[in-house]
């Protein structure tokens, strides 16, 4: 019998829905495959694999090969924790400037350019690369654990962290001399009011179809997978000694970071959704 191939992001966001469902759920028929965001989107779109949190950008741009798994996702109502843009100015003031775009997630380089361009109408250019952080320029995004551990690293070197002179709508840290970081999904709530979805669980629309080989095995893993969440949900404290994330920040950090993820797909967050990609295809 073939097996259900499922991308697996190596993140902390999803930490704990993996770690639920491999260990309090039969796996056996069920294939992991590892990558990043950007990697698996390919490999989803190709078929290499059956199922994926993948990112929005990726849905929508391909929904006739898709259909979204019901009340699943990987969303913010206000700060997301994991994704940011590190500039050496302030946000209004870098139109002209380049900013260099991970290659890792399409849904967040288009946040970026919405937030720019609709919320603040500046114009910029853009680069993009495999480590941006690593380009030596001053304006860089940033997303997942790398996001975390380059924003851990920059308050210990700038141990005394203190809130930048801008307005007090302006979602903006210091970390040190001249360097600010701005939260995207922070940004995006407080613009609209309405969640951001970086990521949808989804599907090749074939699995479906009762004739196809695999659909049996994905009923069961969307049951599964519904269940892990509701179960990990609840156990965050005992999730958080596995965290990945524990070398650099504590139990108390990794759950309050855990805490304010949303991982629902509820009409709010379809709003969300929709009223992005409105916002994306003005930004362009």
């Amino acid at each position: 019998m073939d097996k259900l191939k499922v991308g697996r992001i190596n993140y902390a966001n999803l930490f704990p829905i993996y770690y639920t469902l491999e260990k309090e759920f039969d796996c056996s028929s069920y294939e992991f495959v590892d990558g990043v965001p950007s990697k698996l989107n390919g490999m989803l779109r190709e078929g290499a694999i059956d199922v994926s949190p993948s990112s929005s950008v990726e849905y929508l741009n391909n929904r006739s090969l898709y259909n979204i798994m019901d009340g699943l996702s990987v969303s913010s109502r206000g700060p997301v924790g994991s994704v940011f843009l590190f500039t050496r100015k302030l946000l209004e003031n870098l139109s002209g400037n380049l900013i260099i775009l991970t290659t890792h997630s399409a849904t967040s380089t288009a946040l970026l350019k919405v937030i720019l361009k609709k919320f603040y109408g500046l114009d910029c250019e853009f680069e993009l690369s495999d480590s941006p952080e690593r380009e030596g320029k001053n304006n860089f995004l940033m997303i997942g654990d790398d996001a975390i551990r380059h924003h851990f690293q920059m308050s210990q070197l700038y141990s005394d962290i203190t809130e930048c002179d801008a307005a007090d709508a302006e979602p903006v840290q210091c970390l040190g001399p001249q360097v600010h970081m701005y939260d995207l999904g922070k940004i995006w709530f407080e613009k609209t009011g309405l969640p951001f979805v970086f990521a949808l669980w989804t599907a090749r629309k074939e699995l479906y179809d009762t004739k196809d080989p695999r659909h049996e095995i994905f009923m069961k893993f969307t049951a599964d997978l519904n269940a892990a969440k509701k179960i990990a949900l609840g156990k965050l404290p005992e999730i958080a000694e596995k965290s990945p994330l524990r070398p650099i920040i504590d139990e108390e950090g990794v759950i309050k970071y855990w805490e304010n993820l949303d991982y629902d797909l509820t009409e709010d967050h379809k709003k969300g959704l929709k009223l992005f990609e409105e916002y994306m295809g003005s930004a362009q």
